[in-house]
């Protein structure tokens, strides 16, 4: 059965009736404010909580006549509300009400996103420790380089989703700024403790200094971190895809019963799922700059980052959304090979040591380059098919008169390699 990733929360978050919901309230508690500073009468508040309500196909019908969102919304509360109504919206911009719904909608976005993350890193920290002390070959350029374990690894990505958490907090915290400030930012028609109560009512701050708008670097800050977390995930993805391939197969995506990889090969099991992920991150990429390009908009405000923002940001979110909680079905569900890890750490012929060697030599008084030349020399011999390293080094005359048996060993042994593998995965893990 196909498991449906995307929380329900975060997909109704983005719908009309959510976003004419929260300009419903923002209007009520505005209304409130008014009637508190004298600008309003109590009977309108009352009004409004009463009546207030909006029809999304009413609204629809009523802007494609009027082509203006916000005025066709407030029309179709005015049907509802009375005479009135005409205290709704006293004193305020359109962009009043949908820059703070905005702030509403990414707060939440992003606490279900933090949500999302919390369950990955609970996920990876289980299987962090699963595979703690299971070899693994470490690859620089693709080539074999030195042994790590598995652990590690999974510890690495449990460690850079807890720095995007951090990252996720603040960025929430930046983009959790509304206005209700006017036309361009002076309060010249709404007492500023208007806004200050609707801020409090939705539980964020009013912009420092705003314009017609909130400032756009905010929303491209929150961008970037939404893009930033779905690079780590892409970043993760591709080492999975690298580790399922035929000629590695250290790991793999789960292949449930009677799943197919292959229209035209039956034996096929493609890594579908980690393919799927990085793919959506460049999606999640793009979006972010293009909301760089909201940031420069003409003096206190144009039109041209609505557009944009009606398409990355719902998108992002719920792209990110699904990505993460995908990406944690995949490290639940992952097919690991630790005998495969063995076997291809052992491949070399022993020359993923060479490095300690190298060391180990220096240490004995040899000079770097001269070592260096000569565990060169041995290491692309047994790399190349002849016999291991640590038999040709034994062999040589100037390895053996600088190092026992005993030293040469411990050079080899795998167990002092990894002998730090328990502080590094339990720092990682705290």
């Amino acid at each position: 059965m196909i498991e449906r990733y995307t929380h329900p929360e975060m997909a109704a978050l983005w719908t009309d009736d959510a976003r004419y919901q929260i300009w419903l309230d923002i209007e009520r508690y505005a209304l409130e404010g008014l009637v508190k500073v004298g600008k309003a009468p109590a009977e309108a508040l009352q009004a409004y909580n009463e009546k207030a309500k909006f029809s999304s196909e009413r609204v629809l019908e009523i802007e494609k006549e009027v082509k203006h969102d916000v005025i066709a919304f407030l029309t179709n509360v005015a049907e509802y509300v009375g005479p009135l109504s005409r205290y709704v919206h006293k004193g305020m911009t359109s962009s009043d009400v949908v820059d703070t719904c905005l702030a509403v909608q990414m707060r939440r976005a992003g606490l279900l996103i933090k949500r999302d993350i919390e369950g990955l890193m609970g996920t990876l920290k289980e299987r962090a420790i699963e595979f703690k002390h299971v070899p693994t070959i470490g690859r620089s350029h693709g080539i074999h380089a030195e042994p790590t374990t598995f652990g590690i690894k999974l510890a690495g990505w449990y460690a850079e989703m807890k720095r995007h958490l951090k990252r996720l907090d603040l960025a929430i915290e930046d983009i959790s700024v509304g206005k209700l400030s006017g036309a361009v930012g002076t309060y010249a028609g709404i007492d500023p403790s208007v806004e200050a109560l609707v801020m409090e009512r939705l539980e964020l701050k009013g912009e420092t200094v705003a314009t017609q708008v909130v400032s756009r670097d905010r929303h491209a800050n929150y961008m970037a971190c939404l893009a930033g977390i779905a690079g780590s995930i892409e970043r993760f993805s591709v080492e999975i895809r690298h580790l399922q391939r035929t000629e590695v197969r250290e790991a793999m995506e789960g292949f449930t019963p009677g799943q197919k990889g292959s229209s035209a090969m039956p034996h096929k099991r493609n890594p579908i799922l980690t393919e799927n992920l990085c793919g959506l991150a460049r999606l999640v990429r793009s979006y972010a700059q293009a909301c760089f390009e909201n940031v420069a908009l003409w003096h206190e405000r144009d039109i041209s980052h609505s557009s944009v923002e009606r398409v990355a940001v719902p998108d992002a979110t719920i792209a990110l959304d699904f990505m993460l909680r995908r990406f944690a079905g995949v490290v639940k569900n992952l097919v690991v090979f630790p005998e495969k890890m063995m076997e291809n750490l052992e491949a070399t012929r022993g020359t993923v040591f060479s490095g300690h060697l190298l060391l180990a030599l220096v240490d004995k008084g040899i000079s770097r380059e001269d070592a260096y030349k000569l565990v060169q020399q041995h290491a692309l011999a047994a790399f190349d098919g002849g016999a291991p390293l640590q038999e040709r080094v034994a062999a040589d005359p100037v390895v053996s008169k600088a190092m026992t048996r005993e030293e040469i060993n411990e050079v080899f042994s795998l167990a002092r390699h990894l002998k730090e593998v328990d502080r590094i995965v339990d720092r990682a893990l705290v």
